[in-house]
């Protein structure tokens, strides 16, 4: 991921981090049993991610495609209270979004990692790709991370913001001191 003035500059100002689910928060890989369960995998790192960006005072949504009981689930572990399912134009649940928090374009970031992304890529303050996005979507984002979806991708988003904001060192103190 580059640290560019630029970019340290846009995470200053993200008030709300925004994310696809399926293969950014997740790898993308869906397993069903032969019952017809559902399966999905969440790295940790990027969960502790999420509750150490919610101790900042950092908002987070997820806006998924698809609908998954293990995504709600793990939504209410995380306490990420914005959740949309099921949404194929994610730029009108963006715009509700910004009128319901009273936040500005700029004050969002938003990860994603498909060709459905890129509309809400664009409207964005901090438009991140995953490392294993498709090429379209790399060619709108402002950062491109380090690691893919579903393997910290998220994690290292969240430092690179809370790290900018100088919320990082702080938040490390709970861990480092003893």
């Amino acid at each position: 991921m580059v640290n560019s003035d630029t970019v340290v500059k846009r995470a200053r100002k993200i008030r709300i981090l925004m994310m696809d689910v399926d293969g950014v928060l997740t790898d993308g890989r869906i397993w069903h049993d032969s019952l017809g369960h559902e399966f999905k995998s969440f790295d940790v790192k990027d969960g502790h991610g999420i509750v150490m960006a919610h101790r900042a005072q950092l908002r987070t949504a997820l806006i998924s495609g698809r609908e998954s009981a293990s995504l709600l689930r793990r939504a209410e572990e995380l306490g990420i209270e914005i959740v949309f399912q099921k949404i194929w134009n994610k730029v009108e649940v963006f715009e509700r979004i910004l009128t319901d928090t009273k936040l500005m374009p700029d004050e969002v970031a938003y990860i994603g990692d498909d060709v459905i992304d890129i509309p809400l890529l664009r409207r964005v303050g901090l438009a991140v790709a995953v490392a294993d996005a498709v090429e379209e979507v790399k060619g709108v984002a402002h950062v491109i991370t380090t690691r893919a979806g579903g393997q910290g991708a998220v994690r290292e988003v969240i430092e690179l913001i809370l790290r900018a904001q100088g919320h990082w060192a702080t938040l490390m103190e709970r861990y480092t001191k003893a």
